[in-house]
């Protein structure tokens, strides 16, 4: 084997990382979902509290309607929670993991390369 050969097959990179094809799928849905402005609005307005729909539908100049099928997809996918005080849904965010995803890409298209 010659030196050429021997550094182009070095330069090889092997994943490090390993995931199986059904996980692969989850993420990529995952980031689908902050693949739309209307859903990160509404993750931006309820980065600090929680709030009712009719309250993140005046905060965005949204219908209720609109709004209120933005969140189901984002509980759907594990993004908010919900808990009812008497007639009224109120909606947060899931967890600090939803912050740090949101602030990361935040950074990342922040960044200047």
């Amino acid at each position: 084997m010659n030196k050429k050969t021997k550094l182009s097959t070095a330069h090889v990179c092997k994943p490090s990382l390993e995931l199986p094809e059904e996980t692969l799928y989850d993420l990529a849905d995952l980031f689908k979902v902050f693949g739309d402005s209307t859903r990160l609005r509404i993750l931006c307005a309820l980065f600090d509290c929680e709030q009712c729909v009719q309250h993140i539908a005046d905060e965005l100049g949204m219908t209720h309607s609109a709004i209120s099928h933005q969140l189901r997809f984002l509980k759907q996918n594990k993004l908010v929670k919900n808990r009812r005080q008497g007639k009224t849904i109120f909606y947060s965010l899931a967890d600090e993991h939803v912050k740090r995803i949101f602030n990361q890409g935040l950074e990342h298209v922040r960044e200047e390369l």
